[in-house]
């Protein structure tokens, strides 16, 4: 017997959510795991459900959906179908990457058919590589930078906003986040951190080293064209020659 799909529904009005959930109580082989009232609360039950599929509203406030996505990652985010007022032309962006969407107001039929296409997608193993993909490269359309980066401490995970983030370092498949509010640990590349990043506010100063440039004490001349650079804790680290140029003259030292 094939297990029933979880669903989780996001969606910041409480008339909608009980709307959808009602909905999806009449359809065969699913399962409502939960309910979230925010962004920030649909990445903290993401975390806690591991749900099969997130209806996902875009328009929520503080955290919207495309910030729920960025927050809990692209590999880790479920299969999502996004639920929205959007207009015709940003539906089309989802057109476009294969995505599915519900356009409020959702209908019993329309909703019945987004679940169909996942359940069979689930069935048959999926491909999340590719799923993956295209929801990369929708949220990268989007031109978003990050506000809040989804860590870990003792008390569970939670929403640090990247302004208090002094120097992000890799450490193979992680990053570790100093910050003023501690030290966290997050999945992922600095790579792909540093494109996410405001480029006024940070700065990649080497391979395994991003700093926020209020966190720069001093910076001081060093061999061979690199500077030393010394944050206001006092710790230091090599912004490389072969780094500053990839600023394209953005910083003029010499």
């Amino acid at each position: 017997m094939t297990a029933p799909l979880r669903i989780l529904v996001v969606d910041d009005e409480a008339p909608a959510r009980r709307k959808l959930i009602r909905l999806l109580q009449a359809i065969d082989g699913v399962v409502v795991a939960g309910e979230a009232t925010s962004g920030a609360d649909a990445v903290g039950r993401i975390a806690e459900l591991a749900p099969d599929l997130v209806l996902l509203d875009i328009q929520m406030p503080v955290l919207d959906g495309f910030g729920v996505i960025e927050a809990v990652g692209v590999e880790a985010m479920p299969p999502v179908v996004f639920v929205t007022a959007h207009d015709e032309h940003a539906l089309r962006a989802f057109e476009v990457h294969a995505l599915d969407y519900l356009l409020k107001p959702v209908a019993a039929s329309r909703l019945q058919q987004a679940v169909a296409r996942v359940q069979g997608q689930h069935a048959a193993g999926g491909d999340a590589a590719r799923r993956q993909g295209q929801l990369r490269d929708l949220v990268a359309e989007q031109g978003r930078l990050l506000r809040r980066v989804l860590v870990h401490d003792d008390r569970g995970a939670r929403l640090l906003p990247v302004e208090t983030i002094e120097l992000a370092r890799a450490e193979r498949n992680y990053v570790t986040l100093r910050s003023t509010q501690g030290t966290f640990r997050m999945r992922g590349t600095l790579g792909a951190l540093i494109e996410r990043l405001d480029p006024a506010l940070f700065l990649q100063v080497n391979r395994s080293d991003i700093v926020r440039l209020d966190a720069i004490r001093e910076l001081q001349p060093w061999s061979h064209g690199d500077y030393r650079i010394v944050l206001r804790d006092g710790q230091a680290m090599l912004w490389s020659r072969r780094f500053r140029a990839r600023q394209g003259g953005q910083f003029t030292l010499d």
